[in-house]
Formats: C-alpha cells, sequence, structure tokens
C-alpha cells in the first residue's frame, strides 16, 4: 500500500492507493507510464457489474479501491459468489474467449482498464511483470486450493474464521496490517453463497465470536479482530 514519489507529479499513477503493492509495482517509471498509456481508469458505484457472466473477456483490470465480487449463475438459476476482489489485485484473466463469472462491485470502486490483448503482449515484454504475475497467480491458486478444503472439512465457524483471516490479510484497510480493522462491505447473503453456508448460520458464527470476545463489530461494513490467535487458530490454517 502507498504512492510513488520516483513518479512525476503529472503521471496518472503516482498517487495510486496501491502503486507498491499491486503487480506493477515492479515496473520502473518509463515501463510504467507505458503500461498506463494503453489502459484506462473507471469507476463503478455500488452494484455496478463490471462484466458479465458470457461476455467476451477482452478487458483485464486492476483493482485500486473498493471491493469486487465473483459470482457464477449455475444452470438451475442458483448463483455462488466465487471470490472477493481486493485493491491490488487483477481482475478479469480468464483461460477461454468469455468472462466464466460475473464481476460486480460491493462498494464503490476505482479500477485501471486495459485491452486484454495488449496487456499480454506487455507483459511478456517485460520479464520482472511477468514474474510478478506468475508469483501472483500461483499464490491465488493455492488460495483457491486452500478455499476447497475449508469448505469440504471445516465447521461454518472454522469456514467464516479463515474468511475473516483472508480479508484482513488481503484487504488495504489497515497500515502495514497493524491493525484488526476488516472490512466488510460485503452483504451477509454475499458471505453465506462464498461459504457455502446459509445467512443465518453467518449471522450466528458472527455473534458466537463477538460473544467470546475474538471479535467486535464497529458497523455494519467493520468488524475489529480482538483476538488473532484465537481467530486463527480456529480457522485452521
Amino acid at each position: 500500500m502507498g504512492r510513488r514519489p520516483d513518479l512525476d507529479w503529472s503521471h496518472a499513477c503516482r498517487d495510486c492507493a496501491v502503486g507498491t503493492s499491486a503487480v506493477c509495482s515492479t515496473l520502473d517509471v518509463t515501463a510504467l507510464a507505458d503500461l498506463r498509456n494503453q489502459g484506462s481508469s473507471i469507476q463503478l458505484a455500488a452494484g455496478q457489474p463490471l462484466f458479465h457472466q458470457g461476455d467476451p473477456a477482452d478487458r483485464t483490470f486492476s483493482l485500486t479501491s473498493g471491493v469486487v465480487k465473483l459470482y457464477s449463475v449455475l444452470p438451475d438459476g442458483r448463483r455462488q459468489v466465487i471470490a472477493f476482489h481486493f485493491p491490488g489485485e487483477f481482475i478479469g484473466f480468464s483461460p477461454s474467449e468469455d468472462y466464466h463469472c460475473t464481476a460486480e462491485a460491493v462498494s464503490a470502486a476505482t479500477l485501471c482498464r486495459f485491452e486484454t490483448g495488449r496487456f499480454e503482449q506487455f507483459a511478456r515484454s517485460s520479464d520482472e511483470f511477468a514474474r510478478s504475475r506468475h508469483e501472483r497467480v500461483a499464490r491465488d491458486l493455492v488460495a483457491a486450493q486452500t478455499r476447497a478444503m475449508v469448505l469440504g472439512q471445516a465447521t461454518a465457524r472454522e469456514r467464516l474464521a479463515h474468511f475473516l483471516c483472508d480479508v484482513h490479510r488481503r484487504s488495504q484497510a489497515r497500515p502495514a496490517g497493524a491493525s484488526g480493522i476488516v472490512p466488510l462491505p460485503m452483504s451477509r447473503s454475499d458471505i453465506a453463497e462464498y461459504l457455502g453456508l446459509a445467512k443465518e448460520t453467518v449471522s450466528r458464527e458472527l455473534s458466537a465470536l463477538r460473544a467470546t470476545g475474538i471479535v467486535r463489530t464497529i458497523s455494519r461494513n467493520l468488524l475489529e479482530i480482538r483476538d488473532m490467535e484465537r481467530l486463527r487458530r480456529l480457522a485452521i490454517v
């Protein structure tokens, strides 16, 4: 998290809130300018879609503020939330020609938008950028495998604890992870769909965590972790 003081005052990326943590942070001034010139900035209101399931996968996005959720609609009409994205993360990579899910802003969000073909060409031209992206993709794969294990083996409370630990780690709401504040702009229904639980179960387990003093509710969208060690033990991974 942080700005790029090495950039010229007129550079669009200088005041980016994730300028030192996003994958593009590996780029020097010249390369970053080349990348930025290929893209544009867009803003979404809460609830506004970024793209829909089945749309051509012709754009790649870097999230610089806000939270975006990904969800798929199953053949029988049910919806499954499959991911939440936080600032500094990329959205829109697809192994096929179409997006396999819908992306929708959970809160007001700002993103950098790139044409996928040009973005991939740029990535191939920069070894450091390609390496950084590969490392992040590998981490995402490990996270997906871990989530699959948690959903398959963990209790409802363990699933919620894992989710809170994950959001705390990935969110940009605290300086260098020093605070226990966890932003939760997503609805309880979204969390339930993501964890494979009923909405009532999420509310009940959250109340149990509060009752034991592990977490404290600050507001509807903010939670404070008061005992990180106990929460991590509950998260099992």
